[in-house]
Formats: structure tokens, C-alpha cells, sequence
């Protein structure tokens, strides 16, 4: 891989993640079309990284008041099944302090319930996030090989597109994210599993699973942004022994080019979450499945001509 190479593809990575497109389907096109080879799955999961470290960064806060209400409230909820022991004379009645970053607190929620939202939210995330996790475990020689074959890659943008279009058509658009579920997490978890397929696209099947659902355009976003922090960082961290030492055919970065790849996606990521939730609350999916069938289309040309390989 050249430097220009792994510049371009960082760019990729960063524009592409958040948005209902799929950026492992979008690495893979621009790698083939552009430079001839594919890039390969473990350098586009480790430049997940920086994607990744751009939600981290941008829901910061957010992050940090889930995981104080988690440990808080749990911390809390065990402590009053002990005390169901203790005599009622001798029991503790003051409340836990809350914990706040300050400012006023989001969703117009007091802090009591605030913190009981936080604390479902991390729930939900580490539930969704063990299907990913097994099924990604046991199908990872198959992501890195067949899923990545350019027919399959165009099919499912113009297949999911379709499924994109219809989450928007048929959701009620009606839950806000204080109403939250359990089996909303368990079948947005689920959900996630099929972006282990290039051309799905993480938030576009998390998402349109949420407005299925009825949740808000917004709401099923910013879910979908959280959700995917566990399962993407695992990964990224996973692959590093394989990107940082490649073998084989393929764009071979090196770690170096790797790192500065990373890099760039954190900083055009950054942005692309900021853009993206701002254009979700006003504007619907509808304007990225047109180009998803679009793309199809063209990839599945250039392959019916042979101008690319499908491997």
C-alpha cells in the first residue's frame, strides 16, 4: 500500500462509517476500482478504530453519565436486596449521590429519571452487543474471505437500500429515547450482525431496525452510535496482530500507514457525526438509498464487463 493509498482509504473509513452507506462496502470498492486489490477486512476494522474514537470523543459525556449511572444504580440495586436482611432499624434510607456533568440535564428529564434511562441504555448495550460477538467470532474466516466477493458486496446495497426505504415508509417515528426497551436493544443487537456482511452498513440495519420499531429517526441514531462502540472497538482490537503484520495478497498497510489511516478517519469521523445527526433530525434515509442503488448498479457493471475482479 502507498501512503496516497492508505490517505484515501482513512478518508473513506471516516466519511462512510456513520453514514447508511457502509463504509467496509465502500473501502472494499474504492480499493479494487481505484488501486486494483482489496485493502482486506483486518485494515478496515482497525481504522474502525478512529471512527470509533471519534464517537467516544463526540458523545463523551453522554458516555461518562451512562457508565457512572450503570455502576451507580447497580451498585445501589444490590445493596437493597442485601439490606433485605438487615432489620428496617438498622437500615441505610439516605439515597446514593447522582453523579452530573453538570448543565441542564438532556431530554428534559429530572436527574432520578435521567439516571434511570442511563443505566437501562448501558444495559441495552452490553445485551445487543453479545450476538455480534459470538457471531462474529465463529463466521471471522468467512467475513474476511467470501463476504467480501464484490457481487455480494453491490447486492446487498441495492438489497438493504430497499430495506432502508421501507423502515422509513412503515416507522411510526413515534419513541423518543426515553422509551427505550429491552427488546428494542435485543433486536437493534441483532440487527447489527448483518453488517458483518460488506454492503449492509452498521447503522443502516441498526437504524431502520429502530424505526421499525417506531423510534424516533434521531433516537434509533443515537442508539445505533453507542451500540456500535463495543462491538467495533473488540474488533478493531482484534485485528491489530493481522494488520500490523499482513501476509498474503492484498494492499498490505504498514504500521505507519496504518496509523496515520486510523488518524485520518478519527478527524473526517469526528465531523460525519456531528453532519449526520443534525441532517437525520430534518431529513429522512431516504436520500442514501437512491445512491446505494446507484453504486450497486455501477459496481455490478464494471463486474459484468470485467473491468474489476469480484475477489
Amino acid at each position: 500500500m502507498t501512503w496516497l493509498q492508505a490517505l484515501v482509504l482513512g478518508l473513506v473509513q471516516g466519511l462512510t462509517e456513520f453514514l447508511p452507506v457502509s463504509s467496509s462496502a465502500h473501502l472494499r470498492i474504492v480499493s479494487s476500482v481505484f488501486f486494483g486489490d482489496d485493502a482486506g477486512a483486518s485494515f478496515t476494522a482497525v481504522t474502525q478504530l478512529g471512527t470509533e474514537a471519534a464517537v467516544l470523543v463526540y458523545f463523551a459525556k453522554d458516555i461518562w453519565r451512562i457508565i457512572v449511572a450503570w455502576f451507580t444504580t447497580l451498585t445501589e440495586k444490590i445493596s437493597a436486596r442485601s439490606r433485605e436482611m438487615v432489620p428496617i432499624t438498622d437500615q441505610v434510607t439516605t439515597k446514593l449521590p447522582i453523579v452530573t456533568a453538570g448543565g441542564p440535564v438532556p431530554y428534559g428529564l429530572d436527574e432520578d429519571r435521567q439516571r434511570e434511562l442511563d443505566y437501562r441504555i448501558g444495559w441495552y448495550v452490553i445485551i445487543a452487543t453479545i450476538p455480534i460477538g459470538v457471531i462474529g467470532f465463529v463466521l471471522k474466516d468467512q467475513i474476511r474471505t467470501g463476504a467480501r466477493n464484490l457481487w455480494l458486496v453491490s447486492f446487498m446495497l441495492i438489497a438493504f437500500a430497499l430495506v432502508i426505504a421501507a423502515a422509513e415508509h412503515y416507522g411510526t417515528k413515534r419513541r423518543s429515547i426515553e422509551q427505550l426497551t429491552n427488546r428494542d436493544g435485543l433486536v437493534m443487537g441483532f440487527a447489527q450482525c448483518l453488517a458483518l456482511i460488506p454492503g449492509v452498513s452498521r447503522s443502516g440495519a441498526t437504524s431502520s431496525a429502530g424505526l421499525f420499531l417506531g423510534l424516533e429517526r434521531e433516537a434509533a441514531v443515537r442508539f445505533s452510535f453507542l451500540l456500535a462502540i463495543p462491538a467495533v472497538t473488540a474488533s478493531g482490537l482484534f485485528s491489530l496482530p493481522d494488520a500490523f503484520e499482513p501476509a498474503g495478497e492484498g494492499l498490505n498497510a504498514s504500521g505507519p500507514q496504518l496509523l496515520v489511516a486510523t488518524i485520518v478517519s478519527f478527524v473526517v469521523g469526528y465531523a460525519s457525526v456531528a453532519w449526520l445527526l443534525k441532517f437525520v433530525s430534518k431529513h429522512s434515509f431516504n436520500w442514501f438509498v437512491g445512491y446505494r442503488i446507484v453504486l450497486g448498479l455501477v459496481i455490478m457493471g464494471l463486474l459484468a464487463g470485467g473491468v474489476v475482479s469480484a475477489t
